[in-house]
């Protein structure tokens, strides 16, 4: 990933991260402010109808296009998936701030501790979500960056040694990419000959840096793995939240809206 895509990265995460610690203070201070009437009236209305607004349509908008290919190609066009994504992100959490400012701190009944509960989950589980996947994404492209650029330098240094062919040095060149143990069995020999600086030894020298990037690569690959597990309790808790979000607006229609009053 380039500078531009790095920064790019680093200043959502930090965004992001801004606005979860501002969710957690806001449902932290139930502990010191209650009030009940709040959420039916007109302000807690109109925060209500917009946290629902923002964390539903945007999510749903993002599923939709990832999932149907046709329409992802006519969106892409103009948006990005990873666009797209970032809007999922933020207004899932300014959605979830506003829902419990919606909430007035009244934690009082049992489908409203339920809704806020999994909404609490899905955005958490969202937010880690994003950043171990980001965070692991980009650490296995700037590997396997540094892997390419290594494999093109140490193809070169091979060809080079391959007009002054040196036994010893061709014997580990035949063996590196499977067997990195019997590299390190004849660096002591490279060393202690008069070419031990100079391109054999950098040969030798890329071939432990190659061996490491690529279990680095296996390793974040199973991070990755790791992470798309996660992911899949994202979506469960989301399914629950737009369960108990759907009764909670059926409930509130029916026992009355008391916005105007």
């Amino acid at each position: 990933m380039n500078g531009s895509g790095a920064h790019t990265w680093a200043r959502e995460r930090t965004i992001l991260s801004t606005l979860i610690v501002l969710l957690i203070v806001l449902w932290v201070g139930f502990v010191v402010h209650r009030s009940p009437r709040f959420p039916g009236s007109l302000t807690g209305g109109v925060l209500a109808v917009s946290a629902a607004i923002l964390m539903v349509v945007f999510s749903i908008a993002y599923v939709v296009v990832k999932r149907i290919p046709a329409l992802r190609r006519k969106i892409g066009v103009r948006i990005s998936m990873g666009d797209l994504l970032t809007w999922h992100v933020y207004t899932s959490a300014i959605g979830a701030i506003l829902a419990l400012l919606h909430t007035g701190h009244r934690f009082e009944s049992d489908l409203g501790i339920a809704l806020t509960s999994t909404m609490l989950l899905t955005v958490f589980s969202g937010y880690v979500g994003r950043h171990l996947l980001g965070r692991v994404s980009l650490e296995l492209h700037e590997k396997r960056d540094q892997l390419a650029k290594i494999e093109t330098a140490y193809n070169e240094a091979v060809r080079e040694l391959a007009r002054s062919p040196d036994p010893l040095v061709l014997e580990a060149a035949s063996h590196s990419m499977f067997s990195g143990w019997r590299i390190r069995s004849v660096i002591p020999a490279m060393i202690a000959g008069e070419r031990s600086q100079s391109l054999s030894y950098r040969a030798v020298r890329m071939t432990e840096s190659i061996a490491e990037l690529e279990y680095s690569i296996k390793t974040h690959d199973r991070s990755k793995r790791v992470a798309a597990h996660w992911l899949k309790l994202h979506i469960a808790a989301a399914l629950g939240f737009y369960v108990l979000l759907a009764l909670h607006i059926w409930a509130s229609i029916h026992f009355g809206l008391r916005w105007f009053e």
